[in-house]
């Protein structure tokens, strides 16, 4: 019996990346017939579609999990290359799902050595911390930064420490919309910041705190902490926001903790698949050791 083909498994990962059939095939030189025909062989030997013929086209769950061992092997022979190669290769280039504030704050120092020694070409996928294993899950990334504590199958993960939030404001805000205190009838007038619309963190806590629906407080849609903070400063709303992020703004006076000792903390944990060496084990090995001495601890 024939095995899978990893022609197969490049053309499906070509249609993926690329969005479409005819981009995928111009990625892999190829005419568009010919990358669909290899897509129908592996679909004819599982005997059940990898494809959904959507625009985009997407992968079915079994094609997720091809395209994650696909995108794996192909990880570990950039990894092998230079062994094999007397002239050596160039940077290898890796895929790290994380969230916001973990970008905003301690990723980028933590992975400068790497990036520094040309070691090392970055590819952030950011998302809120509770979907980055998806990430992950998917082989598109290999690791995620997440507030899952609990692995995949295959996958190991460390804690890396805890990121404590405040909910501030700058002074004209909290006088205009908090000057008979902080309720949930002045928290409902009041406009807020989340991430994007799955961010349930500002409405947790209100609802945890306040008796707050999710529905019941105005808020901005913002994709960027750093934008948190500019929005706090202005006096464009209020949010909750790491307090490492914001050390400089509270000391000046520009932001109030609006709600002292009532913030709200996130543990992270590193994700990343179990047979890791070289570069990878190299780049868990860096972020973890930066993180724990950096965010605070148990």
């Amino acid at each position: 019996m024939r095995g899978l083909d990893y022609h197969w498994l490049a053309a499906l990962d070509a249609v993926v990346a690329h969005g479409g059939f005819d981009k995928g095939a111009q990625a892999l030189f190829v005419t568009q017939s010919a990358i669909s025909q290899r897509i129908k062989q592996l679909e004819r030997w599982l005997a059940q579609p990898v494809l959904v013929r959507a625009t985009p086209p997407r992968p079915t769950e079994l094609g997720q999990r091809l395209l994650g061992h696909y995108r794996r092997v192909q990880l570990l022979e950039q990894e092998l290359h230079p062994a094999l190669s007397p002239e050596g290769s160039g940077p290898l280039s890796l895929a790290i799902a994380t969230n916001a504030d973990s970008l905003a704050t301690w990723l980028l120092p933590a992975l400068t050595p790497l990036m520094r020694s040309g070691q090392l070409l970055l590819n952030l996928m950011v998302d809120d911390e509770s979907r980055t294993l998806n990430r992950l899950r998917s082989g598109e990334a290999v690791a995620a930064i997440s507030s899952e504590p609990t692995p995949m199958a295959g996958c190991v993960s460390d804690s890396l420490g805890r990121l404590d939030y405040l909910c501030v404001a700058s002074p004209a805000f909290a006088s205009h919309y908090f000057a008979g205190g902080i309720d949930a009838g002045a928290l409902a007038r009041a406009p807020a910041v989340v991430f994007d619309p799955h961010d349930d963190m500002h409405g947790v806590f209100l609802a945890e705190r306040f008796a707050l629906s999710s529905v019941a407080w105005p808020h901005h849609v913002v994709r960027s902490s750093e934008a948190f903070v500019k929005l706090a400063v202005q006096g464009c709303a209020y949010c909750l926001i790491p307090r490492l992020m914001i050390e400089p703004e509270l000391a000046s006076g520009e932001l109030v903790d609006l709600l002292p000792g009532q913030g709200v903390s996130r543990t992270l944990y590193w994700h990343r698949w179990a047979l890791e060496s070289g570069l990878l084990a190299r780049l868990s090995e860096t972020c973890i050791g930066f993180a724990q001495g950096f965010l605070a601890q148990e």
